[in-house]
């Protein structure tokens, strides 16, 4: 959820916690749980038909939606999708990465700038970056650079953006298939990045760095809920993939550790996968709980944490298999869920008119 995003948590109530839950007690890693198949009471509908890998979306004050697909283009929906890209971009879209993250800044539009994340190759291989775009209307017309040199593969990129509740830009990288740099605090792979709107290091950051987190694997999911706590999703190897609470300054343990292993000097995950695989990517607070879209795991994941965000109280799988791999879950500002499907990254089964962008209505 973006910062703006925090006044609509009132007045629309969606029917996502019907069936059973699994119980997650602190610091032990989880089991195979109760399926939830639908959320009955919910309305789908298409926003966006026939796409091509949709990875980010973020939604303007003024009524439009802006979205990423990782092939190479920004796109935008104004009552319909524009026929014409916002723009298309030079990418190198090999593996998992391509165009990623998309944020609008906060103060958009009068601040007209849209942020991406996006893969690329030179004579030093592939690489990642975070490019700030003017927009005109809805098309882009210049490109700043905000952050070069970050890791990039045909795995790992990582590649979330999103603006936190102090206005700063938040970026998650993963460690390209190299789990080294994840605790190399020289380098931009496998950590959690903040910056200003204009590519500054904050005063506050705890490495003198872009840096703000490290020992990361994969993270493609965050959001902040209203008390301000960070939440972030993130991949494991094969299995025990994550949620975390990010905390400045903190090393959370890739490649030393994995899941929970209570070893000093690393924090744990709040919960993990166990043995199960979920690939969680995309992630929103809805009403006081935490929703994530899982890819290999092909449904969306609702969490209750406890009320200082030390241990889960309960979560459940909803949609399981419904819409096949789910690449993110978003709020607009009207209350209203996301989905975004990825069946056409090469890993899914495409269903007719996939990939998606679908709302759930109450």
């Amino acid at each position: 959820m973006r910062r703006r995003d925090f006044l609509s948590l009132t007045g629309v109530a969606l029917a996502l916690a019907l069936g059973g839950c699994i119980s997650a007690p602190k610091k032990k890693p989880v089991q195979e749980g109760a399926v939830v198949p639908d959320a009955s009471g919910a309305k789908i509908e298409s926003v966006a038909t026939n796409l091509e890998v949709p990875w980010d979306i973020d939604f303007s004050k003024d009524g439009r939606i802006f979205f990423t697909e990782r092939v190479g283009r920004i796109r935008v929906i104004d009552g319909e999708l524009l026929p014409e890209p916002f723009a298309t971009l030079p990418v190198t879209p090999r593996g998992e990465g391509g165009v990623l993250g998309l944020a609008l800044h906060p103060s958009f539009p009068r601040k007209p700038f849209v942020y991406v994340y996006y893969t690329y190759s030179d004579n030093r291989g592939l690489l990642n970056r975070v490019s700030r775009f003017t927009a005109e209307g809805s098309r882009a017309v210049k490109e700043e650079i905000i952050i070069d040199g970050i890791p990039g593969g045909a795995i790992h990129n990582g590649g979330r953006l999103s603006f936190g509740p102090e206005g700063y830009l938040y970026i998650t990288t993963g460690d390209a298939g190299d789990s080294s740099t994840a605790q190399d605090l020289n380098s931009r792979g496998g950590k959690f990045l903040r910056l200003t709107d204009e590519g500054s290091v904050p005063e506050d950051n705890p490495f003198g760095s872009a840096v703000y987190s490290y020992g990361h694997r994969n993270p493609q999911g965050l959001d902040w809920a209203p008390s301000g706590n960070l939440i972030a999703t993130e991949h494991g190897p094969r299995a025990h993939d994550e949620i975390n609470l990010i905390i400045k300054g903190r090393n959370y343990g890739w490649p030393e550790v994995k899941g929970i292993a209570s070893k000093e000097g690393f924090t744990d995950p709040l919960l993990e996968s166990g043995l199960d695989t979920w690939a969680p990517s995309g992630a929103a607070f809805y009403r006081g709980s935490y929703f994530f879209a899982a890819l290999r795991g092909r449904h969306l994941h609702k969490i209750v944490f406890n009320d200082d965000f030390t241990e889960v109280k309960n979560h459940e799988k909803l949609f399981e298999g419904t819409y096949g791999r789910l690449r993110h879950v978003a709020q607009n500002p009207g209350g209203e869920l996301y989905l975004l499907t990825s069946n056409r990254d090469g890993r899914g089964n495409p269903a007719p008119n996939d990939d998606r962008i679908l709302k759930l209505v109450p």
